[in-house]
């Protein structure tokens, strides 16, 4: 995209004539204000321009293409799935990764630690991963990551920002977030092949809390470049330094960078407080010394994560994360379904028509609570929704709609505003079933046929009457066909089975339509189907022998109600 060259001349936030611009997209300067105008609308309202200059107010997290160093192999890309996939993929294809850096200004499955996702625009974070081979086997490396954590402080120190570490490895001013590192590794060849990927916030939107970026906290300004290639000399030292020597060269510097020394503090894990104490201190090996009331303890940073007491007492998002029981809802067209679940396990389902929903609230007498987060995606309108409130008195109830990017999936859908909230929930819950690229299919009051491709891009979909709805449409504008359904038969010879399997034959043929256009696109790599409402299981009965063997399809039940649970617990 021609914007996009733009963007990367633009990005150090200099101002550039316009006759450079011009010439780097092969336009005349009149041109210009129209191709700007295909730059994404963050981006697009930074410009000023004056005196024939165009500048960006602040820089942006964009690269060159010819990006180098001294010590690494620089590979820039516009988008990727994910840059730590990039460099273990060609591990595993058994290609070196050893000092090769992937950037990318885009990912459509960044993730963090312990699964949660790296949520971002176009220029506002650096993004890259870095592959180092060590001989050391995987056991030897666990201090790897706040080997890392220092590098990067000590970078951005040098920078002019007053940035420290918060155990185990994530970069911190005060209680704000400035970055993370991820690190992923293979043994392969008598040899550790790790790929470190490391996130950092250059600019944060303004309503995106309890973060903080670089152009916020930093003294100067500077360029992604310069930002990246102060990092990679740092790690290029460090990274050598810790493969002879291990962590011990690092623990005095890491120790005075560590924010929370002898500060009392929590460890959760599974979102439960598990340790209380004072930090003492870091062992040789990176754990976290806590002094608890039982005594010293070693804590190894694994699914665990640290919080201040008053981050945990004030702060609402950690508040939200620590309630482990959720009332799960979900507002169809003709009824209420929904799910008590505990520490991401759901415990007990139900289901009710909207006239008679007494037991919802016999229900949460018995098992509610001021603990319980009630969260819930409707398509069923603001009366039914009102009527579920009404059982739930006093109790706060979350109803989300469907959203341009969550989980690592991107929507791209038009209007998200018009795109109906059980549509994206089904397609967040089908990834607690695969990780292929789905065809996912609801059969209720309508019948809806959506496509997500392996690499998480919700590409939208289809919606028909489900077949209640057929059945209504043809009994009042067709002469002699309100009559009862029949039974499916592949020839059928009276008008009730023509009218069941013409109606079945549509579903089923609808659904078949989308998931070879997906495989199409997909260069007829694996797609799944996966089915939920109350008519899947009649859908996938009578499905094509051959298509039921041929691919993977599965029914699951209350798949909005997945869903929900699963952007719940993967919230950072």
């Amino acid at each position: 995209m021609l914007s996009n060259q733009i963007i990367q001349i633009l990005a150090d936030g200099t101002p550039h004539h316009i006759t450079e611009l011009a010439n780097a997209v092969h336009h005349s300067p009149q041109q210009l204000n129209t191709i700007w105008q295909q730059t994404v609308p963050h981006i697009r309202g930074l410009l000023r321009q004056k005196d024939g200059f165009w500048r960006l107010i602040r820089p942006l997290a964009v690269l060159p293409e010819t990006q180098e160093h001294d010590f690494f192999d620089i590979r820039v890309l516009s988008c990727t799935t994910s840059t730590n996939d990039e460099l273990l993929q060609r591990a595993r294809d058994g290609l070196p990764i050893h000092r090769q850096v992937v950037v990318a200004h885009e990912q459509s499955a960044g993730r963090g630690r312990q699964g949660r996702v790296w949520v971002h625009r176009l220029g506002e974070c650096l993004m890259f991963s870095v592959g180092w081979s060590f001989m050391q086997e995987q056991a030897q490396l666990g201090a790897l990551a706040l080997v890392v954590a220092l590098s990067c402080q000590r970078s951005l120190q040098a920078l002019g920002c007053a940035v420290q570490i918060k155990w185990s490895n994530d970069l911190v001013v005060g209680r704000d977030k400035l970055g993370g590192i991820l690190i992923e590794s293979l043994r392969q060849n008598h040899q550790t092949h790790t790929v470190i990927g490391v996130g950092i916030n250059f600019v944060v939107p303004k309503n995106l809390a309890y973060t903080t970026s670089l152009q916020a906290a930093c003294s100067r300004k500077m360029t992604a470049g310069q930002v990246l290639n102060q990092i990679l000399d740092a790690l290029h030292e460090d990274l050598n330094l810790f493969s002879q020597q291990g962590f011990i060269p690092f623990q005095a510097a890491y120790q005075a960078a560590h924010r929370d020394h002898q500060q009392e503090i929590c460890i959760l894990q599974n979102n439960e407080i598990v340790e209380t104490g004072t930090v003492l201190g870091i062992a040789n090996n990176g754990a976290l010394i806590l002094q608890t009331e039982n005594g010293e303890k070693h804590i190894m940073s694994g699914e665990t994560s640290l919080r201040l007491p008053e981050q945990i007492a004030q702060n609402p998002t950690v508040q939200a994360a620590l309630k482990t029981r959720y009332l799960l809802l979900d507002g169809g067209n003709s009824r209420l379904k929904w799910a008590w679940a505990e520490n991401g396990i759901i415990t007990h389902t139900n289901h009710s028509p909207y006239r008679d929903l007494q037991i919802l609230q016999q229900e949460w007498l018995k098992m509610g609570g001021d603990d319980v987060r009630v969260v819930g995606s409707a398509v069923c309108g603001l009366a039914k929704q009102a009527m579920v409130a009404a059982q739930l008195p006093h109790v706060k109830i979350e109803w989300l709609s469907s959203m341009k990017r969550a989980l690592g999936i991107y929507n791209h859908y038009q209007n998200v505003e018009q795109h109906g909230a059980d549509r994206w929930f089904n397609a967040l819950g089908s990834r607690q079933f695969t990780q292929n690229a789905c065809v996912i299919m609801s059969c209720g009051t309508a019948v809806t046929i959506d496509a997500l491709t392996q690499d998480n891009h919700y590409l939208g979909g289809t919606i028909m009457p489900g077949f209640h709805l057929m059945k209504e449409s043809l009994a009042l504008r067709t002469a002699n066909l309100n009559q009862p359904l029949g039974k499916l038969f592949p020839f059928p010879t009276t008008t009730a089975n023509a009218l069941a399997g013409g109606m079945m034959d549509a579903v089923c043929g609808s659904l078949m339509v989308m998931h070879g256009r997906l495989k199409a696109r997909m260069n007829h790599a694996t797609v799944d189907v996966i089915m939920t409402g109350g008519g899947a299981s009649k859908v996938a009965k009578s499905l094509p022998e051959t298509f039921v063997l041929d691919n993977n399809v599965k029914i699951v039940d209350n798949l909005v109600i997945f869903g929900l649970l699963n952007w719940l617990e993967n919230q950072s």
